[in-house]
């Protein structure tokens, strides 16, 4: 999984052709913590569908609110620049993270 911050999250998510899927989370939240294990087996286990990366929302907080991250953790999936679909808070577990990144291969 890439780890972004504000300077490389333009670069290697919004230029990016294809398709990336975008863990947004905290080192606060205990849930995305949690969940992040789950997040790097999917993203080993995707790795020849989709580009994963991560973004610490605390170090680029207006970056997601940009995005509109709402509430953590959010795993979201970006198409061509645009993000196209997501899971947050208690709905992003890792079936339907699983399921939601199964719709785009």
């Amino acid at each position: 999984m890439i780890a972004l911050d504000k300077n490389t999250f333009e670069e290697e998510v919004l230029k990016h052709e294809g398709v990336v899927v975008v863990d947004f989370w905290s080192e606060g939240c205990e849930p995305c913590k949690a969940l992040l294990p789950e997040v790097e087996e999917l993203a080993t286990q995707y790795a020849d569908n989709f580009k994963f990366c991560k973004l610490d929302t605390t170090k680029a907080r207006r970056l997601a609110i940009k995005e509109k991250v709402l509430g953590l953790p959010t795993i979201a999936i970006y198409k061509d620049g645009a993000k196209i679909d997501e899971v947050t808070k208690d709905d992003a577990t890792k079936t339907n993270i699983e399921e939601m990144i199964k719709k785009y291969i």
